[in-house]
Parts: C-alpha cells; structure tokens; sequence
C-alpha cells in the first residue's frame, strides 16, 4: 500500500513539478510570516493595531479647570466617594487650587493622631450632632443632594489625584480652614499657614503632621 502511495506522489511530481516546488516555497513563506508575527513587539502590535486612532494626550498637572476637564471620569473606593463628596459640599464654589487645598487639610487629618486614620472617618467625625460636626454639611440638618453635575465630575477628579499624590503641598501641614467671612475662637490661638480663594488654614502646632507620618 505504501508503495503505491509513494508512487502516485512521485508521478504527481513528475507530472506538474512547478506546481509542487510553488506549494512547497508558499508553505515555508507561510511559516516565517507566523515565526515573525510570534516574535514582534507588543508596542508594535498595538501601533498596528491602533492605526489611524490618535491616543489620548493628558495635560500636565495644573490648578485649573482645563487640566480637570482633560483627565479620565474618576472612580475609588469609600474613602475616594467621601473625599469628593466633601469637597462637593465644602469648596465646589473655590477655585480648583482651593480645592485641592481642602482636600490637602482632609489627608493631613488622616495622617494626624489627633483625628480618625481614613477618609470617611475623618469626614463623618461629629455627624449626628446638630451643628456639632467636623464639616458642617454632615450636621446642618438639610439633605445632601448633588445637583450640579459637572461641579462634581470636577471635584472627583480632584479627589483622585489627591489620593494618588498628584499635586503639591499647599497647606504647609494644615489641619483646619474656615473661609473669610467667619473668625472661629481656634482661629486665634492656631497658626496660620496659607490663604487660598476665600479659605484660610491652620495648624495646630501640638499636633503637626509631619511629626505622625
């Protein structure tokens, strides 16, 4: 039987020799096209793949509402919904350095011994006491409704980068502001660290920040 197998291929090689050495030459072309596509880099398959779609450029890191509005819709966790949410209801009026400052005075307070060790912790402090909270939003006695959507788009992404550690200190270490239309008693005794927008900060020097990292 394999003798006739054998001669029939030998006979088709004699009859049509071009077609067979042609099939042959296709075959191995075929097996270093494959062999090369194997070995390429991602990068390059992705540029391939990506051709004709420009990829999306960020801005560098700036306090205005053009670098906000040029960075990815922003997600997290509790601790990101808190953040965002207290800078929706304490400073989405301020300018975006202003509110990168509040959101500065929210993390310095996580870091301090003398306040809760997260986020919502520290937003949440006193809530449940009329006009005996932290961030008086928590405890003024009025329903917490977000009603301007790109305000909070905004807020959220300043959250974000926050949280990643995207911007700059502005605070020099603060732990309390009040904005420029009220004195609180603290504010006399505190040390002043920075003015920014309608919002002053404080220290209070017993418990420095720097000193609980």
């Amino acid at each position: 039987m394999k003798s006739l197998v054998l001669a029939a291929l030998v006979a088709a090689t004699m009859a049509a020799p071009s077609a067979v050495v042609a099939e042959i030459a296709l075959g191995r072309l075929f097996q270093r096209d494959q062999a090369a596509q194997s070995e390429a880099p991602k990068r390059g398959l992705r540029k391939f793949f990506l051709f004709g779609r420009k990829p999306r450029k960020l801005e560098p890191m700036s306090y205005s509402e053009a670098w906000l509005d040029s960075q990815p819709a922003a997600t997290g966790n509790a601790d990101f919904e808190c953040l965002a949410q207290a800078l929706y209801f304490e400073a989405r009026g301020e300018t975006v350095k202003g509110q990168f400052a509040v959101a500065e005075v929210i993390m310095n307070r996580v870091k301090s011994a003398q306040f809760p060790n997260s986020v919502c912790a520290v937003v949440k402090q006193g809530t449940g006491r009329l006009h005996q909270c932290q961030f008086s939003y928590t405890c003024d006695g009025h329903a917490e409704t977000i009603s301007e959507h790109q305000a909070h788009v905004r807020v959220s992404k300043v959250a974000r980068a926050v949280l990643d550690g995207i911007s700059e200190e502005l605070t020099d270490g603060a732990t309390y502001y009040h904005t420029t239309a009220v004195r609180p008693r603290w504010s006399r005794t505190f040390k002043k660290t920075a003015q920014i927008g309608v919002h002053l900060f404080y220290s209070d020097e017993r418990y420095r920040t720097a000193s609980n990292d």
